[in-house]
């Protein structure tokens, strides 16, 4: 394995849509201007926010939802379905976000929005949901196009934070992301191709996944990141993933490794930020240690970083790699999901 991840020509053949070039300049993305068009805000008062979205484009909503919990007194949900719950109202903040901008929930979500009064945004790269905003004079962002949605949260968080600063849901945020650009450009390129396995920490991780079911774990502040995991899994590597988060984990899934021998074919990765609760923290190790001999001992990832936003979008970039590396092992193409293209048409 450490020969394939190394060979140049092997990474070549097996990436044909550059996959771990796109990873290699997610970075960037921090960077990004999001510029909010047709800033319609009226000032009302906003009293609840709601996101919209699907898959990837839903990811930089989870991922502010944890980091922002103690920066605003707003009620905040991410919607990954077709309706909008029933308080949404003239005081509601909508956002629909949907990198292609064609997402059949969330556009039906947005005429839902529309229908309530409520006040709304969107994210997209194109599409039916730029165009309903360019017809209707609808703040909105558009996203740089050519990528998978997965690849381009980053760019959603942007434009998500530029659209809360426009309505004044929280300030000051854009700053913090961009102020960390240099410095994951930095910390990715020690998980680039030409880098050899042995000094690779994504690759290493690659190769504990490798032909397994990996089960991703995070705590309250990491449960976005482990689903994002999965998600990188799933589409990059076409791997069969799962994710789950504590202390919940504790009270259900924790016995459920306990009834088949160890050989089961699953890899257990533990996503740890040192800004989770104490308590989270002592639950990791001690179920690690009670279901020693019950399941394969977890990989501790722990993430790294000065503030829990680096450490979320350092966890973020590391998955693609890793889901990437695990694809060219696999003899997959990372890039296309030709089979979720396939079901939106049948749809």
């Amino acid at each position: 394995m450490n020969d394939t991840l190394d060979n140049e020509n092997i990474l070549a053949q097996r990436d044909p849509g550059g996959a771990l070039r796109v990873a290699a300049e997610q970075f960037s993305q921090a960077s990004f201007d999001a510029v909010v068009e047709s800033k319609e805000n009226d000032d009302r008062e906003i009293t609840s926010v709601v996101v919209t979205g699907m898959g990837g484009s839903a990811l930089a909503a989870l991922l502010a939802k944890v980091w922002l919990k103690n920066d605003s007194t707003i009620p905040f949900e991410v919607i990954r379905g077709y309706d909008l719950p029933a308080y949404v109202n003239s005081h509601t903040l909508v956002i629909a976000s949907s990198y292609s901008g064609n997402t059949e929930e969330t556009v039906s979500a947005l005429g839902q929005a529309s229908g309530k009064g409520a006040q709304l945004g969107v994210i997209a790269s194109g599409g039916k949901l730029v165009e309903i905003a360019d017809g209707s004079g609808i703040a909105h962002v558009t996203l740089p196009t050519g990528l998978q949605p997965r690849m381009a949260v980053i760019y959603n968080l942007r434009a998500l934070l530029a659209l809360f600063e426009n309505f004044g849901v929280v300030q000051g945020k854009l700053q913090e992301i961009e102020a960390l650009s240099q410095w994951l450009g930095q910390e990715s390129v020690a998980w680039g191709p030409t880098i050899p396995a042995e000094q690779n920490y994504a690759k290493q991780l690659a190769k504990e996944a490798v032909g397994k079911t990996p089960v991703f774990y995070g705590g309250a502040l990491t449960a976005p990141v482990a689903y994002k995991w999965k998600i990188s899994f799933n589409e990059n590597a076409k791997n069969v993933a799962f994710w789950n988060e504590y202390p919940e984990f504790n009270h259900n899934e924790f016995l459920g490794w306990t009834s088949h021998p160890v050989e089961k074919p699953f890899a257990v990765f533990d996503l740890i930020s040192s800004f989770e609760h104490p308590q989270i923290l002592k639950r990791f190790e001690i179920s690690d240690r009670l279901l020693s001999g019950l399941r394969p001992k977890a990989t501790v990832v722990n993430l790294v970083g000065d503030s829990l936003i680096a450490q979320l979008l350092w966890a973020s970039i590391l998955a693609d790699y890793v889901s990437i590396y695990v694809a060219i092992l696999n003899g997959v193409d990372p890039t296309p999901v030709e089979l979720i293209e396939k079901f939106k048409k049948e749809l």
